[in-house]
């Protein structure tokens, strides 16, 4: 289940006033059902106190500073169940049936749900048929009764989801089939949903397609059924999902199973024409499961897997329990063994970091990035033998980070994307610009200090949200030390503070300034070593020497 909603507090290293940081909430709860003003007063009573006018229908959203229209308040979603028919063509739309149980946190009688990008046949709530209304990309329904804070409620809708999209997220078309790609703002262009990472729910995927093609989602595998020519493929999760991490997909694929440390199931999805090749890829899994449970504890998810896809995305995704990653990242020689295999990494680590702990509210989105780009430039430099030093790189991204600062807003206050550009978000300063705090906090409180906050942070908030206030208070707790100015020059400042213990590193093009010594400059990394390269480019670092960056990056 979620968690229970709470109002977050102005985060305690956000100088005073913070406007537009924290999520508004309804005084009942998280999402978005408009509220029934009357429903304990008579009509002497509404007359006498001039009652306001009602809320019209339309787009509400859950104030996000960088997706202000996504997610709704009033309500809890608990879980998803999703059955999609798929033709066998990727230009067609599908007919999927959406089931959404959900409980009321204050007293309704519209609910906004986030819909685009597909028709709205009919909408039942309780078994009730229930009006609805698009408005930009909310769907409004208007059930046939009044909905009581607290009580539970099924919505019921039949609809089309679209496969040709605007390359905005959503489906994404593969050379045989489909698969999807969410982040951060596109699960409601695929089915309708509370499409924040605030409010997790379990999910059921039932996909049927043509004999001749599997489809996978997220989660274990349930028995298939067969009719017609056409099967029925079921999975479910048994750990809470955000609805950007969900993940379907469909085409001419093999499903390579194995075991990884205690037990763990693992399952690859692959084009069946490509098995061969990739196969020393995912021969990998089990070590780098293994690699992360050393570093922060048990993995959090009932199984794991790689899903690799015939198209070009431009980058790769930890969906849940099931990474996307684009073909071309396994076949062409550009790249070191070692730097692919990073980018593997830094998706798994993503399980922990951003899919077990999600984010509160988009803002808090380094917490993701930051940890996933600190394990796979640790690993990076295992790999490949020191030719990836994490201290070159983190020296790297200390000279760029006033520039990333500039470009894109400080780490834990990001720059809203441009229009049409959501996925903008995802700038450098949220890659090594992000680890690069880890890096100060760690040179700060010392390893074995930062060590038992990473196992801590992931244990305390398993399957939850949190955000930055929670990892500066849990932080300074574990330090024993208040950390909260520390953080605040870190995340929420214009420019970069004095490394710890690195005195004469400087950014790019600065002069010596306040706790730098005079005439300072930032060197040559150490010898034999060159700064390695940040995810897919996503950084700025440069690539691994006589190789082009690839043109992706992970998110």
């Amino acid at each position: 289940m979620s968690l229970p909603p709470r109002r977050p507090s102005r985060d305690p290293v956000r100088p005073a006033p913070a406007p537009a940081r924290a999520l508004p909430r309804d005084p009942g709860g998280r999402l978005r059902w408009t509220g029934r003003r009357a429903a304990a007063l008579g009509l002497a009573a509404l007359a006498t106190l001039g009652m306001a006018e009602p809320p019209s229908l339309g787009p509400q959203g859950l104030g996000d500073r960088l997706f202000p229209l996504l997610g709704n308040t009033g309500y809890d979603v608990t879980s998803y169940d999703v059955s999609l028919d798929y033709s066998g063509h990727n230009d067609r739309p599908l007919k999927a049936t959406t089931v959404i149980t959900a409980r009321a946190t204050t007293e309704l009688d519209h609910v906004n749900l986030d819909f685009a990008r597909g028709t709205v046949r009919s909408v039942k709530i309780a078994g009730l048929p229930a009006g609805h209304q698009q408005h930009g990309e909310d769907l409004v329904l208007t059930p046939a009764f009044h909905i009581s804070s607290g009580q539970e409620v099924k919505i019921s809708i039949e609809h089309t989801s679209e496969p040709r999209g605007k390359g905005d997220g959503g489906w994404l078309r593969t050379s045989d089939g489909l698969a999807m790609a969410n982040q951060a703002d596109a699960a409601h262009r695929v089915f309708p949903c509370n499409d924040h990472p605030s409010d997790k729910a379990l999910f059921t995927f039932h996909i049927t397609a043509p004999q001749e093609l599997t489809a996978v989602a997220n989660g274990l595998p349930m028995s298939p059924g067969t009719r017609a020519g056409r099967r029925t493929w079921t999975y479910r999760t048994t750990h809470p999902m955000a609805t950007e991490l969900a993940q379907v997909s469909i085409g001419k694929s093999s499903v390579l199973l194995r075991h990884g440390p205690h037990g763990l199931p693992l399952r690859d999805v692959v084009p069946t024409a490509d098995r061969r090749a990739l196969a020393p890829w995912l021969a990998k899994t089990p070590a780098q499961v293994t690699w992360m449970e050393r570093k922060v504890g048990p993995f959090p998810f009932e199984a794991y897997g790689v899903l690799i896809a015939s198209a070009r995305t431009g980058f790769e995704l930890e969906t849940q329990t099931l990474s996307l990653f684009e073909k071309a990242m396994f076949t062409g020689d550009r790249l070191p063994a070692w730097y692919v295999e990073s980018v593997m990494l830094h998706e798994l680590a993503h399980q922990w970091f951003g899919n077990s702990v999600s984010p509160r509210r988009w803002s808090d989105v380094w917490l993701n990035e930051a940890h996933a780009t600190w394990y796979e430039a640790l690993y990076a430099q295992e790999r490949s033998h020191g030719r990836a030093s994490l201290e070159a790189r983190m020296r790297h991204a200390y000279e760029e980070s006033d520039g990333w600062r500039a470009e894109g807003g400080p780490p834990a206050a990001p720059k809203a994307p441009s229009p049409g550009q959501k996925i903008g978000i995802f700038r450098p300063i949220v890659y090594d610009g992000s680890a690069l705090v880890l890096y100060a906090l760690r040179q700060k409180i010392g390893a074995a200090a930062f060590d038992r906050l990473e196992r801590t942070w992931v244990e305390r908030h398993r399957d939850g949200v949190a955000d930055t206030s929670d990892f500066v208070q849990l932080s300074s707790q574990v330090a024993g030390q208040d950390l909260t100015g520390f953080f605040q020059d870190w995340l929420y400042g214009d420019r970069t503070p004095p490394m710890p213990g690195h005195p004469q590193w400087l950014p790019r093009g600065a002069a010596a300034k306040p706790g730098h010594p005079k005439g300072a400059g930032p060197g040559p990394g150490p010898k034999g070593t060159a700064a390695s390269p940040a995810p897919k480019g996503a950084a700025g670092a440069p690539a691994p020497k006589g190789a082009a960056a690839h043109p992706g990056k992970p998110v």
